[in-house]
């Protein structure tokens, strides 16, 4: 995927978007350290996910993206292979999205779901999961899960089970996330 370029919403600098890198991975890891950082200073699950992600049969690796500020990673997101039950029709599972605490809310975020989201569209994706705030995500069309038939792993996420079709005619069922979101 070649870089997009973006001027972000509250400053002068410009940022790329392209594909992660495996010498990412440690400014990566770190910047998911920072973005969901413990009061406690504990491990973030986040930054251990994302590493096992990386490393699972779900792993997608056109769909983890990094914007690019200069030299440093200012954000990434990831989409994994999840499925729908019982018919074992493969989706995306989106997350996790982190942008450095300094550069939240200045449309980091909002960047990288869009490319990904255009990504996972152009390869014919059909539909997009994830376990987030419906506030952030709604702006991106995602809604909540159980309007597009989609069943979350956990009921209990309610509204925050959210889901997005991309291509195709509706799909339904229980939503199955890649093997290291099990081990949370």
């Amino acid at each position: 995927m070649p870089p997009t370029t973006r001027k972000l919403a509250s400053g002068p600098c410009t940022m790329a978007i392209r594909r992660e890198r495996p010498a990412d991975h440690d400014a990566v890891r770190a910047l998911h350290q920072a973005a969901f950082a413990l009061p406690s200073g504990g491990a973030v699950v986040q930054a251990r996910l994302l590493d096992e992600l990386r490393e699972d049969a779900g792993f997608l690796p056109h769909l983890s993206l990094v914007a690019v500020d200069g030299d440093r990673i200012a954000g990434h997101v990831i989409a994994t292979r999840g499925w729908l039950e019982p018919f074992g029709t493969a989706v995306l599972g989106l997350g996790p999205l982190g942008v450095e605490p300094d550069l939240q809310r200045r449309g980091v975020g909002t960047a990288l779901v869009h490319a990904v989201l255009a990504v996972a569209e152009a390869c014919d994706e059909r539909l997009v999961a994830l376990l987030g705030d419906p506030g952030y995500y709604r702006r991106f069309d995602f809604r909540r899960s159980t309007d597009l038939g989609v069943a979350a792993p956990d009921p209990a996420w309610g509204e925050h089970f959210q889901a997005r079709l991309l291509t195709g005619r509706p799909v339904g069922g229980a939503f199955r996330y890649a093997q290291p979101f099990d081990r949370l």
